[in-house]
């Protein structure tokens, strides 16, 4: 009877440590959702250039490397914010390129942020009422994200429209999966860390947005 007692015990403790983590995790990333925006919108109003790939990839993985570093202080979240403030700021220039370029670029930007906010939505609320773990894709994720990652710096390079476009397909399937298994991980205990799952998710958001906002580009936009 004590044994059943404590096995109960255990999986409440469970259902509420997972439960804790769910709800910092988007307290957190609607935060930095919000701040990720809002230095986007000064980047746009100072039309700074962007900084270029060189220093946008040794930003971003400067700043992810001290987030995962400090992920169990309080330092971890102002690394969080740091990190996605530096991600708004590249995108300012993004979005005022398109902008400049299309005449229904509002309506680009905006068809991409619905399209990011419904798909984010669904997967999650997929996952969270199927509770279907999703830890098997993890592999497969990793290894398709690096081709897409290697194979989009090879189209910037070489200037291959068609190549970057496919680019940009792979990161939507490859970012979706993301959503399903961080969501995954989060309600099985796999990520037991609301910094880290925040990232991951924020990530997850940014590339499947910027990725929309591309193909939209090329398939509907209006110079």
């Amino acid at each position: 009877m004590k044994q059943f007692d404590s096995s109960i015990t255990r999986n409440e403790q469970s259902i509420l440590a997972t439960n804790k983590v769910l709800k910092n995790t988007y307290i957190l990333l609607s935060m930095t959702l919000l701040f990720s925006a809002f230095t986007a919108g000064i980047s746009m109003s100072m039309n700074l250039p962007h900084p270029g790939m060189i220093i946008s990839l040794v930003g971003y993985f400067g700043l992810l490397f001290l987030t995962t570093k400090f992920r169990n202080s309080s330092l971890g979240i102002l690394c969080v914010f740091a990190l996605t403030g530096f991600m708004g700021i590249t995108l300012g220039p993004i979005l005022n390129m398109y902008l400049n370029a299309y005449s229904n670029g509002h309506e680009l930007i905006m068809t991409s942020l619905g399209g990011t906010g419904v798909i984010f939505m669904a997967l999650s609320a997929y996952a969270l009422t199927t509770k279907k773990d999703f830890s098997f894709i993890s592999g497969f994720l990793m290894v398709g994200i690096l081709v897409a990652f290697l194979a989009g710096i090879g189209a910037a390079i070489f200037s291959i429209p068609a190549l970057s476009l496919g680019v940009s397909a792979m990161f939507i399937m490859l970012m979706s999966g993301m959503i399903l298994y961080q969501t995954s991980e989060i309600i099985h205990g796999g990520e037991t860390n609301y910094i880290m799952a925040t990232v991951s998710l924020y990530i997850s958001i940014f590339n499947l947005f910027t990725s929309l906002l591309h193909i939209l580009g090329v398939m509907g936009g209006e110079d």
